[in-house]
Parts: structure tokens; C-alpha cells; sequence
């Protein structure tokens, strides 16, 4: 639809209702479940949603892992190394492939004002040891920076994944105002991620535990795993008034020989392919996208696909989600999943003043939401 504004996607929410941490247990969450072809919803927990699945169906996970994504820096200029001042946050959204020992990174810092290209970023340890440095090497616009890694001294360091690891923060979203947690690595990570690489968790899987996933098999429906890493896209507000202007920054995904066949078969069966967030949904529909049909070769790439309402979808049919935020991309994408036109977004913000009322939890450590045929 061509005649939609962002501020058409708004809703009011109670600041008390932003999850600031997660559940005491992994899947006690609570679950409004919408009919997507009537708009009727009704209060669930997500401990029934099995009930909603049928042997056949064909349910799809993100397998990305969560990096610890924010790190804090000290500035220093190349012609003062020895003298290193002032405190940076930088996180990492993004890597930008290249020759062999490059190690470069689009990144979000702040105060960004300050870093000037041709800068020397240094990360210490906790315990003061510098063990990461960075040269800025682009600047771009809201505080974005094109960096260039390197250990300090990858014998002792290891290499940059596991430097990441020990002066690394979970990048917790930054409506949770807290600072992360040991537990966040943990719970701010679903139980099947395996491909490092996104800095914000696929939330929607973050409710599963492994006797969910145990008995989801055990009644005949079938999982797949692709692998979207989550990016900057996350992070940046839509600064646009027409939902026609938007564009999103593009994110990496893999879909290998075996989730490509199994998403095949499954359409040309007719099969009910049940998407876990809108991160699968947008890898899915995008691959369908790309291949013209809704038979799925396994390949890697990028998408920068934007669904709003009237996108025609290929391949998804039921999609569990976590709760979005007002004015978002997200809430546009299930806004369009919800119904036909201006349809889908009167039902989800109506179904998001229920949720309200009642005192759902809402984003990233939040309840649930599944559209699906009741």
C-alpha cells in the first residue's frame, strides 16, 4: 500500500511493560494467538503452543548466535599512541568481507561526534591489558564507522572471535536499561544457535527449550534450520514518513542443502511452513524472491527485503513473533501477515491494546505472538 505512514504503525506502551530481564524458566512466557484469517485473538501461554501445530507442519528456526557486540574503547590518535583517552562504545553490526587478514567491521559508536578517520580505537581488558585495537577508516552518518580490527598479540589473544569473548558485552537492546548480565549470554541466546554472527537476538526463538523442541518432533512436524545474522537494521529508526520510502540496511543469510529441500518440499506439498520470527520470515520470502518460485536452491547472500502491507507472501503461512516496537519495520512486516491491507494493521494494533491491558511482557524479553489459521 502506497498511501501508508510510518506513524500509521503507533501505539502507546506503558514503560512498565518493556521486559527489562528474561523469565526465571525458558518457556513459561505467555502467548496471544491471532487468527490470521478472521483477526480474532486469544490469550494463550506458549507451553500450549504445540496445540496450534499439526503433524506435517514444517517449523523454521534462525540458527544465528548472538556475538558480544559491544565493546568500550579508548580513543587515541596514531600520533599519540602512548597516551590513549576518553571512553567510546562501539557495536559492531555488521563485517564487511575482504583480502585475507583484513578484519574489517561497520560498527554504531558513541559519542561518534569525536572519532575522526585515521583514529586508533584501543580495548582494554578489565583488568586494564590492551588486547584490541581498531583504526577508523570510514565515517559514515548517525554515529556509523567502518573499522579495521587486529589482536594486539594473537598468541596470547587468540583470534578475534576470542577476544570478543573476554572483553565482549551482550548487546542488549536499548530499551533494557541495565547493564548486561553473566546470565544474558546465555538467555539473550536461543538453545539451537550454532553460526555466530548476529549482534541482536532472533527473540521470537528465545522461548523454546529443547523438551518443546523434543516434542514438537515426537507429533510429526518437521524443523528446519536457516541462518539470518541480525544487523544494524535492528538498530536504526525508520527516519522517513512514508512506508514507501523505506529502505533497510541488507543482512546475511544462509540456507543450506537440507533446510532448501525440506522448504521445498514442504511448499510443493502444500505443507504449512511455520516461520520462528521475522527474521525467517524475511529469509524465506526472500529466497522466494530471488529464485521466482517456491522451489529453494541452498545458496548464502544479502536482503534488504521490506514487507509492509500488501506484500504477497510465497512461503510462510503461520509466523510466531515477540511483540515490536511502535513506528518499526517489524511491526509493518506483521502487520502485513495479519491481513489484507489496512486490514493486518488494524488487527495487530488492536491485538497490541489487548496485549497491553492485560500486561503482556513486550520486546526482546517479552511474551509472544503467533498468526497462524486457529
Amino acid at each position: 500500500m502506497t498511501d501508508l505512514r510510518v506513524t500509521d504503525f503507533d501505539y502507546d506502551l506503558p514503560a512498565e511493560l518493556i521486559a527489562q530481564q528474561p523469565l526465571a524458566e525458558r518457556g513459561a512466557s505467555r502467548m496471544l494467538a491471532m487468527d490470521r484469517a478472521t483477526g480474532e485473538f486469544r490469550d494463550d501461554l506458549f507451553s500450549g503452543f504445540g496445540r496450534y501445530l499439526r503433524r506435517g507442519d514444517l517449523l523454521v528456526l534462525n540458527d544465528s548466535g548472538v556475538i558480544p557486540a559491544r565493546l568500550y574503547a579508548r580513543r587515541t590518535l596514531r600520533r599519540e599512541r602512548e597516551r590513549p583517552t576518553g571512553r567510546i562504545e562501539v557495536m559492531l553490526t555488521e563485517p564487511i568481507p575482504g583480502p585475507a587478514g583484513e578484519n574489517q567491521w561497520r560498527a554504531l559508536v558513541r559519542p561518534g561526534r569525536k572519532v575522526a578517520i585515521g583514529e586508533r580505537l584501543v580495548f582494554p581488558a578489565p583488568g586494564g591489558e590492551i588486547l584490541l585495537e581498531a583504526e577508523v577508516l570510514e565515517r559514515g552518518a548517525y554515529g556509523e564507522r567502518l573499522l579495521e580490527f587486529a589482536p594486539v598479540d594473537e598468541r596470547k589473544t587468540g583470534d578475534f572471535f576470542a577476544v570478543l569473548d573476554r572483553i565482549g558485552h551482550t548487546p542488549l537492546p536499548p530499551y533494557i536499561h541495565r547493564n548486561d548480565a553473566d546470565a544474558d549470554r546465555e538467555r539473550y541466546q536461543t538453545i539451537f544457535a550454532r553460526e555466530r554472527g548476529s549482534v541482536a537476538a532472533p527473540t521470537a526463538g528465545l522461548h523454546f527449550t529443547p523438551q518443546m523442541l523434543d516434542a514438537l518432533l515426537a507429533q510429526g512436524v518437521e524443523i528446519a534450520r536457516v541462518t539470518l545474522h541480525v544487523g544494524l537494521g535492528t538498530f536504526a529508526p525508520l527516519r522517513v514518513e512514508r512506508v514507501d520510502e523505506v529502505r533497510l540496511h541488507r543482512e546475511r543469510y544462509t540456507i543450506d542443502a537440507e533446510a532448501a529441500e525440506a522448504i521445498s518440499r514442504a511448499a510443493a506439498e502444500r505443507r504449512r511452513i511455520v516461520a520462528v520470527g521475522t527474521t525467517v520470515v524475511r529469509t524465506l520470502e526472500s529466497a522466494a524472491l530471488t529464485a521466482g518460485s517456491n522451489r529453494i536452491q541452498p545458496h548464502s547472500g544479502t536482503t534488504e527485503i521490506f514487507i509492509s502491507p500488501g506484500f504477497e507472501f510465497r512461503l510462510v503461512s503461520a509466523l510466531l513473533t515477540n511483540f515490536h516496537l511502535p513506528q518499526s519495520s517489524l511491526l509493518m512486516l506483521v502487520s502485513a501477515f495479519a491481513g489484507l491491507g489496512k486490514t493486518g494493521v488494524d488487527r495487530i494494533l488492536a491485538a497490541y491494546a489487548h496485549a497491553i491491558r492485560e500486561g503482556y511482557r513486550f520486546y526482546s524479553y517479552g511474551d509472544c505472538m503467533l498468526i497462524s489459521a486457529l
